[in-house]
Formats: structure tokens, C-alpha cells, sequence
């Protein structure tokens, strides 16, 4: 059960994070001064997906703290790092994003670590 709830918090985390993604896509890029990050505040005030991804992670916090409850911290923790490789992949299918010889390494990395934690 312990599993399930990490993969879940790590899921809910992963989608904030790409929801989120989707909604700046939609904003458009933000600059560094007042008037752009205020413009950003409104514009991110109406759009959907940055409501639908602070709920994933509102959601996500809350799983997250019966997974510390339940888990060793140092168990439950590398498990974050299977978001990166949901982010990646998603970023490539969904955003075309880059995926290059270095990423497609690193998260093999990233599994065989998650892997190696899991078996322990």
C-alpha cells in the first residue's frame, strides 16, 4: 500500500506540474519586471489548468504527508525522481519538447536508481 501512495503522490505531482506547463504555454512568456509578472498573476487567475494543477498539487501534498506517516523518508523520497522521467516523456509526446541521447541516459539512471531503492 505504502507503493501505491508514493506512485500516487508522485503522479498527482508530475500532472501539477505539466498541467501547469500547459497553462503557460497559454499565458505566453513571462518577463522579469512588475508589469509582466503582474499581467502573468491575471492572466494565470483565469486560466484553468493553473487552477487544475495547484488542485494536483494541493492533492499530491496531501498523499504525500500520509506517505511520511506511513514510510521511512528516506525510502519514499528518490521515488520523486520517477516525475522526471514522467515530465520528460509527456514534455517530448505532448509539448515537443527535445529528447536527446544525455536525457534518454539520464533517466535510465533514474530507473535503475528507483529500481536498485525499491529492491532494498
Amino acid at each position: 500500500m505504502n507503493l501505491i501512495l508514493i506512485l500516487i503522490g508522485v503522479l498527482l505531482n508530475a500532472i501539477a506540474q505539466l498541467v501547469l506547463k500547459k497553462g503557460m504555454s497559454l499565458i505566453g512568456v513571462v518577463q522579469v519586471d512588475v508589469s509582466s509578472i503582474l499581467a502573468m498573476i491575471f492572466k494565470a487567475a483565469t486560466n484553468v489548468y493553473i487552477y487544475l494543477g495547484l488542485l494536483c498539487y494541493i492533492l499530491s501534498f496531501v498523499v504525500w504527508l500520509m506517505v511520511l506517516s506511513r514510510t521511512e523518508v528516506s525510502y519514499a523520497y528518490p521515488f520523486l525522481s520517477i516525475g522526471y522521467v514522467i515530465a520528460a516523456f509527456v514534455g517530448y509526446f505532448y509539448f515537443g519538447e527535445s529528447m536527446t541521447f544525455y536525457k534518454v541516459g539520464g533517466i535510465a539512471l533514474i530507473c535503475a536508481g528507483v529500481f536498485l531503492l525499491y529492491r532494498s
